[in-house]
């Protein structure tokens, strides 16, 4: 009997090591590992630079305090900004604090405005976080279900509706916006090619901030470095997670132009944020990224598995729809021809890892999958919901 809270629902089965794609159970059994621990291990598990680069810093100095400079957090501030054309960093330890500091920078920029109530629209469907306001900018009831009174002063619109958001300029308390590139807990949603382009616009006529929650489709995983980059734009605040640290735990608010000197000395913290550790690590993940041709490769699977997948499900019923940028992908599905309640188990049975998101089978590959190796998840995704019912 476990000590473990019940918050979780694991399937039944515990890994113990793994290398690139492949994890392995306590029998030795190999699985598939087609959600990167939720776009996390970006670039393979126990990647062998990333893995010298814990074990050196490890032996060299793992944590100080940010009440003193830390060397490689100032340089990965440096690169990262160079990356994204950003002005400078707040790093915390997950996508949802990188989040609240994006939220908190947003409501000092409104109080610097004379705005007591300042609010921030956000969309439904959307996934920021579940830290109290992280999980109130969300746009999804389950997530929040249980943990009224939510923290207010968020209102919520339809994704990709740039309508929706433009009804409510003449509500003076709005001070942001903040949406995720492409909805991935919702299950990749896509919106149309120009949406964030109206929104940054419509953000700019009404002094508004532009808040870009890239904890899932940055670092790679939609093959530009960052989301936001296929619309030639910048946000005023870009949060990243997950993949920045392959597997470390790091996140990281970016902040341009006016938020960039808002947090000043005591406005924010965080104990573990930017330690040397993951500062060292998450480095190294750059290094990887711009030596080993990585976007490249995403760009090539993700034309690869586009075409294979057209090409294996468009006559399957149960199929509704296929959506992918770079390495997200969702596969929508009927639920009243499908039981995709099942099918995480299932493929789990037959060693594939995957993400159920409603009635879409949710994949993140690591960045890194070669072309055998969608071989094996595309035969593996056709037999699954071939012999679904």
């Amino acid at each position: 009997m476990s000590n473990l809270m019940s918050n979780y629902s694991p399937l039944d089965v515990t890994f113990v090591s793994g290398n690139g794609c492949w994890l392995t159970d306590k029998s030795g059994k190999q699985y598939l590992d087609a959600l990167s621990g939720v776009g996390v291990v970006n670039l393979g598990h126990c990647h062998p630079e990333i893995t010298e680069s814990i074990v050196k810093q490890a032996g060299t100095l793992l944590h100080t305090s940010n009440w003193y400079h830390i060397e490689h957090q100032e340089v990965l501030a440096e690169r990262l900004c160079a990356v994204a054309n950003m002005d400078n960093i707040f790093f915390a330890n997950s996508g949802a604090e990188a989040n609240e500091a994006a939220i908190k920078i947003a409501r000092l920029f409104g109080q610097q405005k004379g705005i007591d109530e300042p609010a921030i629209i956000t969309a439904y469907e959307s996934f920021h976080g579940r830290t109290m306001a992280t999980l109130s900018a969300t746009g999804n009831s389950k997530v929040q279900d249980g943990f009224s009174p939510l923290v207010s002063e968020f209102i919520h619109v339809e994704f990709d509706d740039i309508e929706a958001i433009s009804k409510h300029t003449s509500n003076t308390n709005v001070v942001a916006v903040m949406l995720e590139p492409i909805q991935g807990e919702a299950g990749v949603v896509i919106p149309e090619p120009e949406y964030l382009n109206k929104v940054k616009s419509l953000c700019e006529k009404n002094d508004w901030l532009l808040i870009l929650d890239e904890v899932q489709t940055g670092m790679g995983r939609t093959g530009k470095m960052f989301a936001h980059q296929y619309n030639n734009l910048l946000p005023d605040l870009l949060t990243l997670a997950k993949g920045l640290g392959n597997g470390v735990p790091i996140g990281a608010c970016l902040a341009k132009g006016k938020t960039a000197k808002l947090f000043t000395a005591g406005k924010h913290g965080s104990t573990f944020g930017g330690n040397p550790l993951v500062s060292k690590v998450a480095l190294s993940v750059l290094d990887v990224m711009e030596n080993d041709s990585v976007l490249a490769n995403v760009d090539k699977m993700s034309q690869y598995i586009h075409t294979k997948l057209e090409s294996e499900l468009s006559n399957i019923p149960a199929v509704l729809s296929i959506r992918i940028k770079g390495l997200m992908i969702g596969i929508g599905l009927d639920d009243k021809l499908i039981n995709t309640t099942k099918l995480m188990q299932k493929a789990l049975d037959d060693q594939l890892l995957i993400n159920i998101a409603g009635s879409t089978i949710r994949l993140l590959p690591p960045l890194i999958i070669s072309s055998d190796e969608v071989d094996i998840l595309i035969n593996k995704i056709v037999q699954l919901i071939n012999n679904s019912d």
